[in-house]
C-alpha cells in the first residue's frame, strides 16, 4: 500500500471518495458544503487497486502498464475534482491523495483521522449496478468516523430538515448530537424518531416512552437552542419509517452501535433498506 501523492493529510478533514462517477460527483458537492459549514479542510481521496488487475492485454500490454494507466486516470480524476472545488469554493483548503490500495482500505485508513467520510451510493467499477457498492458497504460497516452516503434524490422537492433514528439508550446521545449539529449548521428543524421495542410494557404510555428517549439527551436542546425539535414514536418498522421520512428530509442520521432495535441496522437487511432506499443523504454515526 502506498500513497502516490505523498501528501500529509491533516487530522479532522472532510474526506470524500473520488472515482469519477455521477454518484461520486454528488458526494463531492455534499462534502464541499460540509467542509465550508464546519470550517474544515477537504480531502479528495482515490484508491487504485493493482491487485484487481490480474490479466495481460491481448495486444501485449503488461500488468504494469495497466496499473500505470490506472494511476494516471486517478491523478486526472483528483485534478479535475480539485479544479471543480476551486471554482465553487476558492478559499477552501484542499488536500488530495491517491493510494495504491483497494479503495475500501484507502477510505477506512483515512477515516481514522477524518471528521466525516463522504461517499457516493454507487461506484463506476464492476459493482456499479448494485444498490450500494462494495466500497460504500465496507465504509458504512467499518469506518471509525461518521460516514455520509450521498443518495440521489429529487432536488426540486421541498425538504423538512434532519431526522435521526434512536432507541433511547445512552449510546444514542452521540448520534443525536451529530444530528443536532448538522441541523444547526444548516438552520434546519430536527425530528427524533424513536423505534419502540417489543419489550416495553403494553401499558406504557406515550409520556413514559418520551421520557425514556429524552433522559439520555439532556442538555442537547440547550447546547443547540437554534434547533427546533420534535419527537416521533414508531411502534413498527422503524427502518421503513426512516425511508419514508427521507423523501421529505435533507439528511437521515443513524447510529452504528446502539444496543436496541436499531442496533441491527448495520449487520442486516435493515441497514441496506435505509441506506439503499433513502431519497436523501444518510449519515451513519459510529
Amino acid at each position: 500500500m502506498g500513497n502516490t501523492e505523498n501528501t500529509l493529510i491533516p487530522p479532522g478533514t472532510v474526506v470524500v471518495g473520488i472515482d469519477g462517477s455521477p454518484s461520486s460527483d454528488r458526494a463531492l458537492d455534499w462534502a464541499i458544503d460540509q467542509a465550508v459549514r464546519e470550517r474544515r479542510q477537504l480531502t479528495l481521496a482515490h484508491g487504485i487497486d493493482p491487485a484487481g488487475v490480474a490479466w495481460t492485454d491481448p495486444m501485449g500490454g503488461s500488468h504494469r502498464a495497466v496499473v500505470d494507466a490506472m494511476a494516471d486516470d486517478g491523478r486526472r480524476l483528483l485534478a479535475d475534482a480539485r479544479a471543480y472545488v476551486e471554482i465553487r469554493q476558492p478559499d477552501l483548503g484542499v488536500n488530495q491523495t491517491a493510494w495504491m490500495a483497494d479503495p475500501r482500505v484507502t477510505l477506512l485508513k483515512l477515516a481514522e483521522k477524518a471528521s466525516v467520510l463522504v461517499v457516493g451510493s454507487r461506484g463506476r467499477g464492476p459493482v456499479a449496478s448494485l444498490l450500494l457498492g462494495s466500497v460504500g458497504l465496507a465504509v458504512v460497516r467499518h469506518a471509525t468516523c461518521p460516514v455520509v452516503v450521498v443518495r440521489p434524490g429529487n432536488p426540486g422537492r421541498v425538504r423538512n430538515g434532519v431526522v435521526v433514528g434512536v432507541d433511547g439508550g445512552p449510546s444514542s446521545r452521540a448520534t443525536v448530537e451529530f444530528a443536532y449539529r448538522q441541523a444547526s449548521l444548516r438552520q434546519l428543524p430536527l425530528t427524533i424518531l424513536h423505534g419502540i421495542e417489543e419489550v416495553w410494557p403494553p401499558n406504557a404510555t406515550d409520556d413514559d416512552l418520551r421520557i425514556s428517549v429524552t433522559e439520555p439527551l439532556t442538555g442537547l436542546a440547550e447546547k443547540y437552542p437554534d434547533v427546533t425539535t420534535r419527537l416521533e414514536l414508531v411502534r413498527e418498522d422503524a427502518a421503513g419509517a426512516l425511508v419514508e421520512q427521507s423523501r421529505r428530509m435533507d439528511l437521515v442520521v443513524l447510529g452504528a452501535h446502539h444496543g436496541g432495535r436499531l442496533s441491527t441496522l448495520l449487520t442486516g437487511s435493515v441497514a441496506l433498506s435505509v441506506v439503499e432506499h433513502a431519497e436523501c443523504p444518510v449519515a451513519i454515526v459510529s
